[in-house]
């Protein structure tokens, strides 16, 4: 049952993951006080909780290591998941049955049977669930998609995605497997992952350059840019995948990529995302962003504004600056849970945007192309390629099954 907010009551938020974007997100939330109040925090770290504890300079909130006594509380309204990405869709859906709201970072998941897992249980269980893909709640995105949609450009056949920048030649170094820091409770940090060693790179930030946690550049970062490109273009499921690149450049102890080049294939047009880290020349005269091209022009997009460049003049030059994107983001989840506004990316929406670049990873891995059939949710007769999307889960962290289902 949905539960109906007084005009001056406020909603009552946990943040679950106090690294750097779980603080973050507390700055978000703390800024709009007048609605919510940040009431309790996590991490299995006790360093993460001391230093959160001293950044907000609050007393009053409740400091926790297991998250589950936060679902606990009947006094929580919502929560934040700030964790690893390995950890989002396990916790989301123990909120989404414990009766909260959950605003989730993204990529909304490791895997793609955990977004499909994710977006049954906020349908069965009627709860609010947000993804922070915020660049949809900025108003330049809004009208590069505007531009886009309404024809101007003209017929749209490519949208070029990419992140470049030059970590050669140790990118994140070769650390040894050691204990892990005091206070740091590894085991419960691994969760439904594989149980591991401990090594530094595995953990705080640079998790998200192993398969066991996260997909690479490719979820992490390439998924806010091929987020646009799927709103613009109005479409979520492409019918063939293909990916090639490789550890090139870097002589660390990641497992994935350095360089990668993801192919997507809709019915019309087609979508790349380029990465590479040993190399910082950038592409179209830019170090990252979305780039529609157009048989009337072209439209560059990224969080610092967007430029329309005209093909043979046939259009005229435009170019504004960047707006606000976090803010309005979670002011848009606190309205969806009082009023009952829409969510600028609901799970579905956050899920289907994650979904294609995991597929990107799924066709490097196997190493070769593959088909999407959205409807069934699998990959056209590969059996090693089915068998990345999912992961079995390390006990007690598994999803239920009843969720694990297509979504469309």
């Amino acid at each position: 049952m949905k539960r109906k907010f007084g005009v001056n009551e406020k909603i009552r938020i946990a943040i679950i993951g106090c690294g750097g974007i779980g603080r973050h997100h507390y700055w978000q939330f703390n800024r709009l006080r007048d609605q919510c109040d940040i009431v309790a925090a996590c991490d299995v770290y006790q360093k993460h909780l001391d230093e959160f504890r001293q950044m907000t300079g609050r007393n009053d909130i409740e400091l926790y290591r297991d998250y589950r006594q936060i679902l606990e509380r009947k006094d929580v309204d919502a929560v934040v998941v700030a964790t690893p990405d390995h950890w989002h869709a396990k916790m989301t859906v123990d909120a989404c049955e414990a009766g909260k709201h959950v605003f989730c970072e993204k990529p909304a998941m490791h895997n793609i049977a955990e977004g499909l897992a994710m977006v049954h249980a906020a349908r069965e269980h009627k709860r609010v669930v947000a993804i922070g893909l915020q660049q949809r709640s900025g108003e330049h995105f809004k009208e590069a998609v505007e531009i886009v949609r309404s024809g101007r450009l003209g017929k749209i056949t490519t949208v070029h995605c990419w992140n470049v920048g030059n970590e050669a030649p140790n990118g994140i170094g070769n650390p040894p497997d050691s204990d892990p820091p005091p206070g740091l409770d590894w085991d419960f940090w691994l969760g439904p992952a594989p149980k591991r060693p401990y090594n530094p790179n595995r953990c705080i930030y640079h998790f998200r350059w192993f398969w066991d946690y996260a997909g690479g550049k490719v979820a992490d970062w390439g998924v806010h840019l091929i987020d646009i490109a799927l709103w613009a273009m109005g479409e979520h499921s492409p019918t063939e995948v293909a990916a090639y690149g490789g550890k090139f450049a870097l002589n660390d102890n990641r497992e994935t990529p350095d360089t990668i080049d993801c192919i997507w294939k809709f019915k019309d047009w087609t979508l790349i995302y380029t990465h590479r880290a040993g190399s910082d020349y950038p592409l179209y005269g830019r170090g990252y962003g979305t780039m529609f091209f157009g048989t009337n022009g072209s439209l560059y997009v990224s969080r610092e504004g967007l430029e329309v460049h005209p093909d043979k003049e046939r259009i005229p030059a435009y170019k504004r600056g960047g707006s606000a994107q976090s803010e309005p983001h979670a002011e848009n989840f606190l309205a969806a849970i009082r009023e009952g506004v829409p969510l600028a990316v609901d799970v579905l929406t956050g899920v289907r945007s994650t979904i294609v670049p995991l597929l990107g990873n799924i066709a490097y891995r196997v190493g070769r192309s593959i088909r999407w059939d959205a409807q069934r949710a699998q990959i056209v007769n590969d059996r090693d390629a089915n068998a990345l999307l999912s992961r079995n889960w390390r006990a007690p962290w598994g999803i239920p099954k009843r969720y694990i289902k297509p979504i469309g």
